[in-house]
């Protein structure tokens, strides 16, 4: 059986309970959902940011670099 609770983490008793619970993985686990600003967009790898960076400089440079 599960519950979901919701806590307040902005204040220090909400902190402190949050705290207690992550140190119990094997019972308890805590998700942090994405705030709503920013739930819909799309998220790129390490590899595909500097990939696109390479291309972009060789790009505007007319020959091949790499950075890495």
């Amino acid at each position: 059986m599960y519950a979901t609770a919701q806590i307040d983490m902005t204040r220090p008793k909400g902190r402190r309970l949050v705290r207690d619970l992550e140190m119990h993985p094997k019972v308890a686990r805590v998700d942090y959902p994405l705030p709503p600003e920013i739930a819909g967009q799309t998220w790129h790898t390490e590899d595909e940011v500097w990939d696109m960076v390479e291309k972009k400089l060789s790009a505007h440079y007319g020959v091949e670099i790499k950075v890495r």
